[in-house]
């Protein structure tokens, strides 16, 4: 009976210690206006006669040999979007979202928009 107590002792701790461990990655997103000096695998696109780098969900305008954080510019358009976006229905559209940035599908790119 010893031996029988102890067991679920020894299961319930063991469950309890592996919820425990669990973690949850919480991502944060630097402000406009951060400076940075390098980027992971930037994406350069020209808008309007301006290179804006697309890096991990984030838009950067270039100044000199560093990148400053940036709103998305309206218009913009992307061929893919980054992991973990989310698809979101507004007024009966669907529309694309990642880190407060709002993209509408148009063809086989992701445009900018204002929501």
């Amino acid at each position: 009976m010893k031996s029988l107590k102890l067991l679920v002792i020894l299961i319930f701790l063991a469950g309890t210690t592996s919820t425990v461990n669990a973690q949850r990655t919480v991502r944060v997103y630097p402000k406009y206006g951060t400076v940075v000096t390098t980027l992971q695998k930037p994406r350069i696109i020209v808008h309007k006669g301006v290179n804006f780098h697309f890096a991990n969900g984030i838009w950067y305008k270039a100044r000199g040999r560093k990148y400053v954080v940036c709103a998305a510019p309206v218009g913009i358009k992307v061929r893919h979007l980054p992991r973990g976006n989310k698809v979101v229905v507004y007024r009966g559209i669907k529309y694309h979202t990642y880190n407060g940035v709002y993209y509408k599908k148009q063809g086989k790119k992701y445009i900018v928009v204002n929501v």
